[in-house]
């Protein structure tokens, strides 16, 4: 599999709710920031940034969601400072011409906006990168993997708010997707696709 074929960057949820001072910070978020950086700026219009959006209340939010942000109300709109929903800086930048598609729970596949400018497109690849591995990222995977996309993983540009579950979800993918999915790192995957001629 050294062929990439038409492949997307899809970054996951770097924003400055998760790298941040506030209740859902994720201090790896900093360390994993530059090689994200990184494969984004190598082809910004091939990468497209997701942003996590809580409702504006609980009362909002559906079913078992609305326990969880009773759970978390200071992370709902009606607490938290718009510009915190905003990417980091350093990612902010890249857009456009990056893109940003906006979701309300962890995947962003269920509502088929995705998917379906991705098959638009003729993607067949999707390289991941952002937080949290064992959260979003797990959510964005699966999916992904459920629609047929081969998914690369890049182990140095993903990011967790706990060690172990970090661990445990890149061996996750590791021994039970490795048909689907191939763990590499952000230099790895930056130098195949330098390689590559579109």
């Amino acid at each position: 599999m050294d062929e990439l074929g038409i492949w997307i960057h899809i970054c996951v949820d770097m924003q400055r709710l998760f790298h941040e001072d506030t209740p859902w910070h994720v201090p790896w978020m900093r360390r994993a920031l530059p090689q994200v950086a990184a494969v984004a700026d190598f082809r910004p219009e091939r990468t497209i940034f997701t942003r996590f959006l809580p409702p504006d209340s609980a009362e909002q939010a559906v079913g078992a969601w609305k326990d969880y942000y009773r759970k978390w109300w200071m992370m709902t709109g009606e607490h938290l400072p718009r510009e915190r929903l905003h990417l980091v800086a350093e990612l902010a930048a890249m857009v456009p011409p990056a893109r940003v598609f906006d979701k309300r729970i962890y995947s962003p596949w269920l509502t088929g906006g995705l998917h379906a400018v991705l098959s638009s497109e003729g993607v067949s690849t999707i390289a991941v990168t952002g937080g949290e591995t064992d959260v979003c990222v797990l959510a964005t995977v699966t999916g992904a993997i459920d629609l047929g996309y081969r998914v690369i993983v890049l182990r140095d540009a993903v990011c967790s708010g706990d060690d172990e579950s970090y661990d445990a979800a890149l061996e996750l993918f590791e021994r039970r997707f490795s048909t689907q999915l191939q763990l590499m790192s952000s230099d790895e995957f930056l130098a195949r696709a330098a390689r590559q001629v579109d």
